[in-house]
């Protein structure tokens, strides 16, 4: 079995199906691991992936990579794009690698998703990403280890870790009480 197999199948299980967006985030991660020039097949602790979409690609990068939110070495950015930044912290070499949209198929429902995986993994490089050079500076309180920085919202009494706290006029205060929480409290 070929490398691109065993990861298509390392995504795949990490998933739970194979669909396109599997098929593209293996080929994503091969291709941005290659630039940097790391193996796939081994986990490496110097690799930092921004994604920029939470959708099937995510998973297939995380599985291949074994970067993850817990470690602090996968990171995600809400932009709604099929596209991940691959940072080799210690050479602070990185790669951005996005996918280059093109309908493929003409077939519609469950088919089309079986015949779109098939296609996007049999598509030459080229014609399916786009591939750049970039700068990446990631903040202190993003890097991976243990927290370096805390504080303690003036409002809510929450610990903020990692220099996530907003101070407005000497007032320290955690996301949810500067700009309002994505929940509001039933009791």
């Amino acid at each position: 079995m070929a490398d691109s197999d065993l990861l298509l199948a390392r995504a795949k299980e990490f998933h739970g199906d194979m669909c396109a967006g599997i098929v593209l985030g293996t080929r994503m991660t091969m291709i941005g691991m290659r630039e940097l020039h790391m193996d796939p097949m081994v986990r490496n602790r110097d690799l930092i992936v921004y994604v920029e979409i939470d959708r099937c690609i995510a998973d297939a990068i995380q599985a291949i990579t074994g970067c993850s939110l817990g470690h602090r070495t996968l990171k995600y950015l809400p932009y709604g794009k099929f596209a991940a930044t691959f940072i080799n912290l210690a050479t602070q070499d990185a790669v951005r690698v996005s996918v280059l949209e093109k309908k493929r198929t003409e077939k519609s429902g469950p088919e089309a998703m079986k015949e779109a995986g098939k296609i996007l993994r049999d598509a030459p490089e080229d014609d399916l990403f786009r591939v750049r050079r970039v700068r990446v500076m990631i903040p202190d309180g993003d890097l991976p280890g243990l927290p370096k920085h805390r504080a303690r919202c003036n409002r809510c009494g929450e610990m903020i870790l990692d220099d996530k706290e907003i101070v407005t006029e000497e007032t320290i205060m955690c996301g949810n009480c500067a700009r309002g929480s994505y929940y509001t409290e039933t009791e």
